[in-house]
């Protein structure tokens, strides 16, 4: 008989990721958080029993979401993306790009919007674009004063929020798989025009914050001090030591695009791939069949191999030079992966604790007396329980079939809008959530402190 703990698919279910994120805030240390959280996890799975808890947090957590083929992917990803960036800064590529930058990009408001084009441009995968995006542009804003808390917001808001309304990317492929019964794709393409969340973050970002400049709450008081020469504020700076670029006098821009143009392009032709389009699917199909993990794993691969041969064809670099690139890759990605370590485990927590069903039991009960606001309702919860978990796609996973349960039958349209709330609502619980995947990933891409881009981000995500 399968073990049930006595808290299961109970209100206790979601207190594990509350006193993480709450401790995150306070203490400003995400590390301990998270695992104070995934302790408190453990404890209410076991019963409080000492050997029941060490054994879940490590076999059935740590352990467990270490041994998911799909987090490995993702891992795999990072590690060689970390490698290609490490082999553009040591060919000379992106301080080449930043001298280019330098000469067409005059202001602030340009280096802004120039982070905010890429962003849209690259929005096959949110994980993608986070990196690739912080990774071409850091030399541009850096030169032009933007803080780092500024330009890790412009990633995350460029990332769940376009890909959420893009209809070819990862997450329209996943919002696609969770809707049985329907054409999935077609009810993502028209649920789009719905999705206020992404659309107004999309308009505010480039209107409010790229043209206008207008700053507010702890935000105003990075861009402030950026202005001063201080793209941090706080003394915790992770990623200080990869801040200055290398430049070998060899490298020009090509040694930047070429590399991220082959990334985008294996990327792209890994997804659709593992989608079946080279066994006679069409691109669209492919796409929704896709599997992220793999295809990103596969393409990264094959674009390292490129850059490698690039620069060595080039005398750019050496051979032994590219080779130590990988190693030092693998390093500036460690807190990047210990913090999605920790953040899988804390939702392993969650998900064992019945996280998932005692929402999906709040929804349903209440979904009959209150059918016409239950989209605002479904975009409340949408938010809280991703915010909670971290997870965009588990809250779609919950959501979208309660939503085609309840109206398919009687009411399509209201289905139409009642999963474009969904969406809106669990990427706004994500966008704001310091547990999140994604937020952790533009953190990483802007080479951000992780805490300060969740507090400086937190009041523009809200209002």
């Amino acid at each position: 008989m399968e073990y049930v703990p006595a808290m299961y698919a109970t209100f206790w279910a979601l207190i594990p990721p509350v006193v993480a994120i709450v401790l995150a805030l306070i203490t400003k240390e995400v590390y301990s958080s998270l695992f104070v959280g995934i302790l408190v996890g453990g404890l209410f799975y076991s019963g409080f029993s000492f050997e029941g808890t060490i054994v879940h947090i490590f076999e059935d957590g740590i352990i467990g979401v270490l041994s998911d083929s799909y987090n490995v992917g993702i891992l795999v990803f990072l590690i060689i993306l970390g490698a290609i960036v490490c082999l553009m800064n040591k060919a000379g590529g992106s301080a080449a790009f930043g001298r280019w930058a330098s000469d067409h990009i005059k202001t602030r408001t340009g280096a802004q919007l120039a982070t905010v084009a890429l962003g849209v441009l690259i929005f096959i995968d949110d994980y993608f674009n986070c990196l690739t995006v912080g990774s071409v542009m850091r030399p541009v804003t850096d030169k032009h004063n933007i803080s780092r808390a500024k330009l890790a917001y412009l990633i995350d808001a460029t990332a769940a929020p376009i890909c959420i309304i893009a209809p070819i990317s990862s997450w329209a492929a996943a919002v696609t798989g969770f809707v049985e019964g329907e054409d999935g794709l077609s009810l993502f393409i028209s649920a789009i025009p719905y999705n206020f969340y992404a659309l107004l973050t999309t308009m505010m970002m480039i209107t409010t914050i790229a043209v206008l400049n207008i700053d507010f709450g702890s935000m105003k008081v990075h861009e402030d001090n950026a202005k001063k020469g201080d793209l941090f504020t706080t003394p915790d700076r992770p990623y200080g030591e990869a801040t200055e670029l290398e430049d070998t006098g060899k490298g020009t821009v090509k040694d930047l695009l070429i590399p991220i143009i082959a990334l985008i392009i294996c990327c792209v032709i890994g997804m659709i791939y593992t989608g079946g389009f080279f066994e006679g699917a069409d691109f669209v199909t492919a796409f929704s069949n896709s599997d992220a993990s793999v295809g990103l794993a596969i393409g990264s691969a094959f674009a390292l191999v490129i850059t490698i041969l690039l620069y060595v064809s080039r005398r750019v670099l050496g051979f032994k030079e590219c080779m130590d690139c990988i190693p030092e890759g693998f390093k500036a990605m460690v807190p990047a992966i210990m913090i999605l370590t920790f953040a899988w485990t804390l939702k392993s927590m969650t998900d064992s604790l019945g996280a998932a069903e005692f929402v999906a039991a709040l929804i349903k009960g209440s979904a009959s007396g209150i059918v016409n606001l239950l989209p605002a309702i479904i975009f409340v919860v949408g938010c809280l329980l991703a915010f909670a978990t971290g997870t965009s796609w588990g809250t779609f996973g919950i959501l979208i079939p309660i939503v085609v349960d309840a109206f398919q039958a009687t009411n399509p349209t209201l289905m139409t809008i009642a999963i474009s709330a969904c969406m809106a609502g669990a990427v706004c619980g994500d966008h704001c959530s310091p547990i999140s995947d994604t937020t952790i990933m533009a953190s990483a891409g802007a080479q951000c402190n992780h805490v300060n881009h969740v507090s400086t981000q937190l009041p523009y995500a809200v209002s």
